[in-house]
């Protein structure tokens, strides 16, 4: 067995090895591209990444749940070993969004499979890329930025050679009705599978949700299609538009008052989709 000075030197070894990586951090995949008034990247540096994270901190702590942190920044342990996609705006240099990536080609610890059991997503062929963390600053939401992301995304899952792409799919909501609502939205819409066997892990299942949704007898119809297609987030609103699938029942984030939907997406139905939207255009 190993004696308590061998296991703390250990532990001191591997803090050290955590903290080299952000300080001395780097982009797994470089994608650099520039879009007129923008910079579309992964970050490549320290500085840049800490950017990124205060960023996140902005809109998730302090816009959304009203909490700061003291170093200002949203991190976990997954953001060293991730990739950190950025759109920076030229004229004041800043970093006006960013989303969080994470190829197979650089690891099998996935942060969505802490909130869902995914064993047979995790077995699906070719490599997998997770997005997550997506955020832009409030003075930058607007088609044009989701544009810039999917441009950075499209570009990552080609170097990756990415064949399939997930992640958790927000949602702000912790009223029971409502989620039972969204869920039915997306059933009937076509958007739901149950395919792979995707469901919440214990701390994250809302309790009684599928009781809830037998006995309830409201009916989504009795909500506009407009009234219902409001509480989709523009970013799940695009995932859904070329293919993507919410995969089984939400996951309840207590921490960022929110539900997620495990969203997943083939590679070839996105490449479908862009080409009837060219020959449509």
């Amino acid at each position: 067995m190993p004696e308590k000075k061998q296991l703390r030197d250990l532990a001191t070894k591997l803090k050290q090895l955590r903290q080299n990586r952000m300080k001395n951090f780097f982009a797994h995949i470089p994608i650099y591209i520039e879009k007129k008034n923008f910079i579309i990247k992964t970050a490549d540096s320290p500085d840049e990444l800490k950017e990124a994270l205060r960023l996140r901190h902005d809109v998730f702590l302090e816009e959304l749940l009203k909490r700061k942190k003291r170093s200002g920044l949203d991190k976990d342990k997954f953001d060293k070993r991730c990739d950190h996609l950025i759109i920076i705006e030229k004229q004041c240099g800043k970093i006006i969004g960013t989303y969080r990536l994470q190829s197979s080609l650089h690891t099998k610890k996935w942060y969505t499979a802490t909130e869902f059991h995914m064993r047979h997503i995790k077995k699906l062929p070719g490599n997998k890329l997770e997005l997550g963390r997506a955020c832009v600053h409030p003075n930058y939401r607007n088609g044009i930025t989701i544009a810039l992301l999917w441009e950075g995304i499209s570009a990552y899952i080609a170097a990756s050679e990415s064949s399939y792409l997930f992640g958790c799919s927000s949602i702000k909501t912790m009223d029971k009705n409502e989620m039972r609502l969204i869920y039915h939205y997306l059933k009937q819409n076509g958007h739901t599978s149950e395919e792979h066997g995707v469901r919440p892990r214990g701390k994250f299942k809302v309790p009684g949700f599928k009781r809830h949704l037998k006995h309830s007898h409201t009916s989504v119809d009795n909500l506009t299609p407009n009234q219902m297609k409001e509480k989709i987030p523009s970013l799940l609103a695009s995932y859904l538009k070329v293919g993507a699938k919410v995969c089984g029942f939400p996951a309840r984030d207590k921490s960022f008052k929110c539900i997620d939907f495990l969203t997943l997406m083939k590679v070839d139905d996105l490449a479908q989709a862009y080409k009837r939207r060219n020959r449509a255009e």
